[in-house]
């Protein structure tokens, strides 16, 4: 899912949380806590002896969690695509996210890299580890996950009160959401990921979760894949009420004759999404559901 985030609590409420937190310790009079021995997702252990201080994130979600979290500023390195919120552009852009540059990490010193846990990044923890420096290598693929996620990092910097403050606060903003009432009727939703081969969300996504939470149904939200590949046939077999689409691409899907056979795209029912602000699992989980119920159902209240 990690190329999904590349292509995509309201802002104010976020940053009045990330700014409060920013004060950090020095507004609370808290001490910091000594990091926790961890063992990441693929089953490497993190000794830390004090808190991390230069950290590298590799991931677009932990960036945003590291200024949440108030410690933005121990950030020495991050992804191409790591640009919310509007400080993580001052932090050294490292490259990819995905089979990183490990010399380049390296060449920043850092005493924490944080990655994604995918496959292709085991090489690169591995090499990390063996110079020297710690790795959290982390799947943050579902909702469930964002807990587990803000409290690793949080133990991570030695500030455990402020990762509950924010998993509490994104918990409750989707519960506030999903609590507010359902149409009769579920609306069904088609979201299209990729055109060549079609990719679609399947229930392996956290993106499925959003469209349930918001209150619709992803017709293919029974296949068992974060982005299974689908047939133009089998869409219009499933006739969803409308089609989720990026805003690259919906004048293509508009002009391109095969996805008029569907019935959503010939009657114009396309809906655009933030895809910067859906397109990953993190401290905006609860606007991004709020935009997509907005979207769907036309429901504006906040």
């Amino acid at each position: 899912m990690f190329f999904l985030r590349r292509r995509l609590l309201r802002a104010a409420s976020l940053a009045i949380l990330a700014g409060a937190l920013a004060c950090g310790n020095a507004g609370t009079g808290r001490r910091p806590q000594a990091a926790a021995r961890e063992q990441d997702d693929f089953g490497d252990t993190l000794n830390l002896a004090r808190p991390a201080q230069r950290i590298v994130s590799l991931n677009p979600v932990t960036t945003e969690l590291f200024f949440a979290l108030g410690a933005g500023s121990r950030l020495v390195g991050r992804t191409h695509f790591d640009l919310y919120p509007d400080a993580a552009r001052a932090v050294p852009d490292l490259g990819n996210g995905m089979q990183p540059n490990v010399e380049a990490i390296l060449g920043v010193h850092p005493d924490l890299v944080v990655i994604y846990a995918g496959a292709s990044n085991r090489a690169a923890a591995v090499q990390l580890r063996k110079a020297g420096i710690n790795t959290l290598s982390i799947r943050d693929d579902h909702i469930s996950d964002f807990r587990r996620t803000t409290m690793l990092l949080a133990r991570a910097i030695g500030d455990t009160v402020a990762g509950k403050t924010i998993a509490d606060s994104v918990e409750r903003s989707l519960a506030a959401i999903n609590a507010r009432p359902k149409p009769s009727k579920p609306i069904t939703v088609f979201w299209h990921v990729w055109d060549s081969p079609i990719l679609t969300i399947g229930r392996g996504s956290y993106l499925d979760e959003l469209v349930t939470i918001a209150g619709a149904k992803n017709v293919f939200g029974d296949l068992p894949d974060p982005s299974p590949q689908v047939t133009l046939e089998e869409i219009v077999r499933r006739n969803p009420d409308f089609i989720l689409v990026g805003a690259i691409t919906v004048q293509k899907m508009r002009a391109n004759p095969l996805w008029n056979s569907v019935p959503a795209v010939r009657d114009g029912r396309l809906l655009v999404v933030d895809t910067l602000l859906v397109g990953r699992p993190g401290v905006r989980l609860g606007e991004a559901a709020r935009s997509l119920r907005a979207l769907i159902l036309k429901d504006t209240v906040r």
